[in-house]
């Protein structure tokens, strides 16, 4: 399984990250997109993502929550990331009229602007929305023709909200939200219309623990081992095995991010010295180093 979106810079993982990715491995997970949305966050992401680069990439962007911190020096800071081959995607950038953090004017601003950094890069883009549906459609729209892939990460949102994605042949993240019998029943009806090649899953970790879990943990910090309860979920949902969703969600992150397959990472490491090779990959590098 591929989790492709987990918060692993947040300060909730900072007693405990290793152990964290360790029960990650040990459930099944190999592989999980570490998300950027801030500067801090953009530039931890890819000190943790340095610790086994074979299982983690990373992505850089802000967060329609922080849009009022866009400044011309982060946007060169992502380009920074991109030119340099650190990046697997574009964002966690959108539009978010729940909270309304920031100016929905600098909300757009900001979003327009990675946006331009995605399409010039040639990178994915990792897409938030919240409560701002028809702004948000709308710039994708104007955009779409020149980015390469786009994921609306954790769908939360309406069936007609769906069909517009699908449309825009976009890509549609689902978590734990799906888990949640008070307010995530309404996907259980409409994931069934997402085409296989484009659905994939995500803990949205710490966030977003699914409440499908037994016994429920005493903690309400989600992680990447708990993907599995998503993957139950929706499996049950799309009229799939739990098996073959695993694989087909896998197979789908794998062409959406670029990641390489578990061969050629193998064929890779034959080429590296025996010393470089055990030391940059594997639990060895690893023991080295409610939603928002």
């Amino acid at each position: 399984m591929i989790d492709i979106g987990a918060n692993l810079a947040d300060a909730s993982f900072d007693p405990d990250r290793p152990a964290v990715l360790e029960r990650a491995w040990a459930a099944g997970i190999e592989h999980i997109v570490l998300t950027g949305s801030s500067q801090p966050s953009n530039r931890r992401v890819q000190e943790i993502r340095d610790q086994a680069p074979e299982h983690l990439s990373a992505t850089a962007g802000l967060h329609p929550h922080y849009a009022s911190q866009w400044t011309d020096a982060l946007a060169g800071e992502i380009r920074a990331y991109a030119a340099a081959n650190k990046l697997v995607a574009v964002g966690e950038c959108g539009l978010d009229y729940f909270r309304d953090l920031s100016d929905r004017t600098d909300q757009r601003r900001a979003f327009i602007a990675q946006l331009e950094i995605a399409a010039d890069t040639g990178l994915p883009v990792f897409l938030h929305q919240r409560e701002a549906h028809a702004d948000f459609v709308a710039i994708v729209r104007e955009f779409r023709d020149q980015l390469t892939d786009c994921v609306v990460h954790c769908f939360t949102d309406t069936a007609q909200a769906l069909d517009d994605y699908l449309t825009l042949d976009c890509h549609i993240g689902i978590t734990g939200w799906i888990c949640d019998e008070r307010r995530g029943t309404h996907l259980l009806d409409c994931v069934g219309r997402i085409p296989t090649q484009r659905l994939m899953v995500e803990t949205d970790a710490p966030y977003l623990l699914p409440r499908t879990l037994r016994p429920r943990p005493k903690s309400r910090r989600n992680e990447p081992m708990h993907l599995p309860r998503v993957i139950d979920t929706l499996a049950a949902a799309v009229g799939l095995s739990e098996e073959s969703l695993a694989e087909a969600t896998t197979r789908t992150a794998r062409q959406f991010f670029r990641l390489p397959s578990a061969a050629d990472q193998r064929i890779e490491r034959s080429r590296k010295p025996t010393s470089e090779a055990t030391t940059s990959v594997g639990r060895k590098a690893v023991n080295a180093g409610d939603k928002p």
